[in-house]
């Protein structure tokens, strides 16, 4: 299953995948889970929230004749989100990932040369819009 809105940020210690994500890809992740007591921070104004489990998932990006398949540990959010996961630093250390932000470009070594993955400048651009809507929805909840 590909999914396409992934945000990639390095300044992010883990990597995030939303529980809506697990339920659209049609996969039974219950029995995969595993309790987790790593805080999110920045997420709630001035308070931590709490992810309830983990997932090891495999994650493969790649070409017609070039992939690269890596096993990744997921904190699993259960709020709302206009991406279906975020790779952190943990992501880009294990697949060697060179982040191009500013040409929202991203490369890493695959066993057939080099791997090249463009983002789409539209699609960010409406993640970012959605992500705006909704941390503005969160806050006004938050405020009453």
């Amino acid at each position: 299953m590909t999914v396409p809105k992934v945000l990639i940020d390095g300044d992010v210690g883990l990597n995030i995948i939303f529980a809506d994500t697990l339920k659209k890809i049609d996969l039974d992740f219950t029995s995969l889970l595993t309790p987790t007591d790593v805080p999110f921070y920045e997420i709630v104004p001035d308070k931590a929230a709490m992810p309830l489990e983990q997932i090891t998932l495999p994650v493969t990006f790649d070409n017609p004749n070039n992939f690269q398949t890596e096993f990744m540990k997921f904190e699993v959010a259960y709020f709302e989100s206009s991406y279906h996961a975020i790779f952190g630093r943990p992501a880009l250390a294990k697949f060697m990932d060179v982040p191009h932000y500013l040409y929202l470009l991203l490369k890493m070594s695959g066993p057939n040369g080099v791997l090249s993955f463009r983002g789409d400048l539209k699609r960010s651009y409406d993640c970012d819009t959605g992500a705006v809507q909704i941390v503005a929805r969160a806050q006004q909840a938050y405020e009453a």
